[in-house]
């Protein structure tokens, strides 16, 4: 009866010592430090705390930290995506080899584009398929199109090119890239002061 009383008393304090370490690090873990960080976002970076949104007249067009599908000649084109630039299913294509040089040759095919000569992100899609940025000689090489598309000087279209060019972030990591959502935004502004 001793030997079930104390085990039982036992079990007792151990079953309460860990209803009280589990509240306590829930209370800790769960709801303090997602606040804190939370708290620490809004202060510190409040826009990419809100998802960095871009706003055109009051009515938000997009993110600057995710893809969004361009289509038309007188816009500049984005990444290509293998989730069809859906956020539910962001990811790769894992294609195998075979499939990957079909899936490329296909978009070159659409695109007008040598694949021996064209930027690697022109054809390939990124891992996220929600790449909000293209390479410098994507968005160089699609110059010419966006120009004659707009009835703009190819060289006022370049210099819009190189005004968004975004160096290597801390200046050695990655390449120089330009946001395609904010180039189109600019183009849209350029077009609307030319034609007016």
């Amino acid at each position: 009866m001793i030997l079930v009383t104390s085990t039982l008393s036992s079990f007792v304090k151990q079953s309460w010592a860990g209803l009280r370490a589990m509240l306590v690090l829930t209370v800790l873990l769960g709801l303090l430090y997602p606040a804190v960080v939370w708290g620490v976002g809004q202060v510190v970076a409040r826009d990419r705390a809100a998802g960095s949104l871009v706003s055109v007249d009051g009515s938000v067009v997009g993110s600057s930290l995710v893809g969004q599908q361009w289509t038309g000649a007188e816009w500049f084109w984005g990444r290509p995506s293998a989730s069809d630039y859906a956020g539910d299913t962001s990811g790769g294509s894992n294609l195998s080899g075979t499939a990957l040089a079909a899936e490329v040759a296909k978009r070159a095919s659409a695109a007008g584009l040598d694949p021996a000569t064209a930027p690697a992100d022109a054809l390939t899609a990124s891992g996220s398929g929600l790449d909000p940025h293209v390479s410098q000689a994507y968005a160089v090489s699609q110059v010419p199109r966006v120009a004659a598309a707009r009835g703009l000087p190819q060289a006022e279209v370049a210099a819009l090119v190189d005004a968004h060019v975004q160096d290597r972030i801390a200046g050695f990591l990655g390449q120089p890239r330009v946001n395609v959502l904010e180039l189109n935004l600019a183009l849209a502004a350029l077009s609307g002061r030319s034609a007016g």
